[in-house]
């Protein structure tokens, strides 16, 4: 399947809207196109080229069969991204991006230790006994 990234497309998306500049870093100044009511905009010949880069990438990666792991947690993007990953049947976050997902692992790994320790209580009865029913809930 051959995808094109087309800059017409990304225009009419608005993808050249970039931050406010005083938000930017300097090593974005490649990227950059100009300035305009304290926004900068950004160069979409250069992001029709990374974004090549970025697809020859993913395409690699998952032809070796490693995981790509899609994000898009804004209101607008949850639905569509839930639905490309599943079907790719590729893990994904729609939901609240928790710091240190990926950076923490041993913190993340222990909480869902944790989590899988209340479920396997919760299932055997063991909460029940010694919460409340409202606690339980």
């Amino acid at each position: 399947m051959a995808v094109e990234v087309d800059i017409k497309a990304l225009y009419e998306a608005g993808a050249h809207f970039g931050h406010k500049t005083s938000r930017w870093h300097p090593k974005m100044a490649p990227y950059i196109h100009s300035k305009r009511q304290d926004s900068h905009i950004i160069n979409l010949e250069q992001t029709v080229i990374k974004f090549e880069e970025a697809l020859a990438f993913v395409t690699k990666t998952v032809s070796s069969g490693k995981k790509v792991l899609f994000v898009g947690t804004k209101k607008q993007a949850k639905d569509l991204v839930r639905a490309a990953a599943e079907s790719v049947d590729q893990p994904y976050v729609v939901e609240r991006w928790i710091g240190g997902m990926l950076t923490n692992v041993e913190t993340m790994t222990a909480q869902i230790k944790r989590l899988r320790d209340l479920e396997k209580r919760m299932a055997s009865g063991d909460l029940e006994n010694r919460y409340s029913k409202l606690e339980v809930q």
